[in-house]
């Protein structure tokens, strides 16, 4: 299934090539902070639609996932890293920034981020 996605102000614009049936609530600083809701996949299900430019972006804790960010209405739809189990590029896809997934269907895993 295909999902367009974006930032609130739509200047980071992303398509999603993937079914949506769960999503990681954690409790790390960055997220419990943004309050998103986090699905992986494998970054070629993740197609930009808008220049890489027009993001900017922010690493923290051991640096793993490059979290991206608009930086006009401050609203991170992904973030971009490698699976450490596969080695395979992943995209965390924020499901809110998702207009057509259903929040109250998913499947919400609680992952406690914040012993890392």
């Amino acid at each position: 299934m295909k999902h367009q996605g974006s930032c609130h102000c739509g200047r980071i614009a992303f398509e999603l090539e993937a079914d949506v049936t769960d999503a990681i609530d954690c409790n790390c600083s960055m997220c419990r902070r943004r309050g998103g809701l986090l699905a992986f996949f494998p970054r070629e299900a993740l197609t930009l639609k808008t220049p890489e430019s027009d993001y900017r972006t922010y690493y923290f804790n051991k640096e793993k996932l490059a979290h991206h960010f608009c930086p006009n209405c401050g609203i991170a739809p992904f973030s971009e890293g490698v699976n450490p189990k596969t080695g395979q590029a992943t995209a965390a896809v924020n499901v809110r920034c998702l207009p057509d997934v259903d929040l109250a269907k998913l499947k919400i895993v609680h992952v406690d981020g914040a012993k890392f």
